[in-house]
């Protein structure tokens, strides 16, 4: 799964490294080293411009954890921050959005938990690692999104509509594998104007687009547990730490 990640990429430079042609300046997020569940988070997406009639690939913040549009409370999407690749396209929750609402969501890297065996004097525990490309430049994370409206407010208000993301994961190869079964699905530079298109809509097509990144692209390291509270944040929590277990790269 992907439960944290992090965002520090400026929107500037995605704009350049994913082709965005449409970015509203006031919209802003702050950089963060400990994304959690239900934060405000950068996607990637394409829409059909309302004034030009122009599809428009656009840089916007969203809500983290998907809100399918026919749930009665906003409160489901803190428990539907990922997706299954092998069943994302027939899930109630996500089907919609697979055939007409796909996005990327770029991140720094991502943090996952590996578990400690108890030894004498210290009980078991869960070891975080941060795993990010070892080539540099952001993780491209493939993701839904989806409009949820509050039927409770006029619908020109816009505090009447919210916009989530959840990101798709499969499972998790070589490196990523080490550490946990699961990992974010990428979206590779040759796949993403097809993937974004919301015109491409044949699943079985789409479908062919979730490949497995290979594991040895993505570098891993043991970081304290600061991490685990979602109140910390800051660069300090990617700096590294004895590996208890060895899941890791080996220094050197």
């Amino acid at each position: 799964m992907c439960g944290r990640f992090v965002s520090t990429t400026t929107p500037q430079d995605l704009l350049g490294l994913l082709g965005v042609t449409g970015w509203n300046p006031a919209e802003t997020l702050a950089p963060s080293w400990n994304v959690a569940p239900t934060d405000p988070v950068w996607t990637v997406l394409e829409r059909v411009d309302r004034e030009s009639g122009e599809l428009a690939r656009r840089l916007r913040p969203v809500r983290w954890g998907l809100v399918p549009s026919w749930s009665k409370d906003p409160a489901t999407g803190a428990r539907l921050i990922n997706a299954r690749a092998e069943t994302v396209h027939e899930k109630p929750a996500f089907r919609s959005a697979f055939a007409k609402r796909r996005c990327v969501l770029p991140a720094d890297g991502y943090y996952e938990w590996g578990r400690v065996p108890a030894a004498e004097g210290r009980k078991a525990y869960k070891q975080p690692y941060y795993l990010h490309p070892r080539a540099g430049g952001p993780l491209v994370m493939a993701g839904l999104y989806e409009f949820w409206r509050d039927r409770s407010l006029p619908e020109d208000d816009p505090a009447a509509w919210l916009t989530t993301a959840t990101i798709i994961t499969t499972d998790a190869t070589d490196a990523a594998g080490r550490v946990h079964d699961r990992m974010p699905l990428t979206i590779g530079p040759a796949d993403l104007d097809a993937w974004l298109d919301p015109e491409h809509d044949d699943p079985v097509e789409l479908r062919r687009l979730l490949h497995t990144p290979a594991g040895d692209e993505l570098a891993v390291r043991a970081v304290s547990t600061t991490v685990n509270s979602v109140r910390n944040n800051g660069a300090a929590l990617l700096d590294a730490v004895p590996d208890p277990v060895g899941h890791g790269d080996v220094p050197g």
